[in-house]
């Protein structure tokens, strides 16, 4: 079924002065894109999840060689970077990415909590999928890495369900919201790649609690043979991890995001109810 278009012409809100054009115009991209997410067929859904994990993984392997021949943790974060350029360069999807752009489609009635939903429960499944088949290739193939695996998934794993470790999983959900707001402020792809690069080192150098990031970490220490943590261990990190990233996202970023330009949410509301 056709969505209704975003025509902003049929309806004016009096709520608050209108903010610069660039703004708005930003706004609308949003919109359009996360239409587009939140209506994308299973099929594709499935590979850009997957393809997603795999361009992280690929960042992990970076951080993991780095880290080991370096053992300097900060030259790791930066060698990681690479993953993100990855993940940009080759528009696959990030569970975490998915906090503004297709929210802010739904706030705008151009899409249902259950495309949400739905957007975020494959893509996420479909991340660890991909950084698991990453992981275990990982490990396999470079076994001198294991140790430093190890030692990187244990961090996560012993965080456990605390304010700090909290803290941490809202920071980093903040930092790739605000990541991917600051992407959409340009179509140039040689400006989007300095975000990409800038804040995944500020994610992986502050050891931020990111679910999807921290699982393929902990995916490669657990996949190395002793790694003194075990999957439930795992499992409670993601979960714990996945809430922290939400509320820095929702909160932090898109709702405070959508203050600025109330009165073309109203509109978009008018228009599309």
């Amino acid at each position: 079924m056709q969505r209704p278009s975003g025509s902003a012409a049929s309806f004016t809100s009096p709520v608050g002065a209108r903010e610069e054009p660039e703004i708005e115009e930003a706004f609308d991209r949003l919109v359009d894109e996360g239409d587009a997410r939140l209506s994308r067929p299973l099929l594709p859904l499935l590979a850009t999840g997957f393809l997603g994990g795999v361009d992280v993984g690929v960042g992990v392997l970076a951080y993991l060689v780095v880290r080991h021949h370096t053992g300097n943790p900060l030259l790791g974060a930066l060698a990681f970077t690479i993953g993100f350029v990855a993940l940009l360069m080759a528009r696959s999807e990030l569970f975490t990415e998915n906090f503004l752009v297709p929210v802010i489609a739904v706030v705008a009635k151009r899409g249902s909590v259950a495309e949400l939903a739905r957007l975020w429960l494959v893509t996420l499944a479909m991340n660890l999928a991909g950084g698991f088949v990453l992981a275990g290739m990982v490990v396999a193939a470079l076994p001198d890495i294991r140790p430093t695996a190890i030692e990187a998934g244990r961090h996560y794993a012993e965080l456990g369900m605390s304010w700090r470790s909290f803290f941490l999983a809202v920071l980093a959900g903040t930092v790739i919201t605000l990541l991917t707001r600051m992407q959409h402020a340009s179509d140039d792809m040689g400006v989007k790649i300095v975000p990409a690069v800038l804040m995944s080192f500020v994610l992986v150098g502050a050891e931020l609690f990111h679910s999807v990031l921290d699982s393929i970490l902990m995916f490669s220490g657990l996949l190395s043979g002793d790694a003194g943590y075990g999957w439930l261990d795992w499992l409670g990190a993601l979960a714990w991890s996945a809430f922290g990233n939400l509320v820095g996202g929702l909160v932090l970023v898109t709702s405070i995001r959508l203050l600025r330009v109330p009165h073309r949410v109203a509109e978009e509301r008018h228009d599309n109810s």
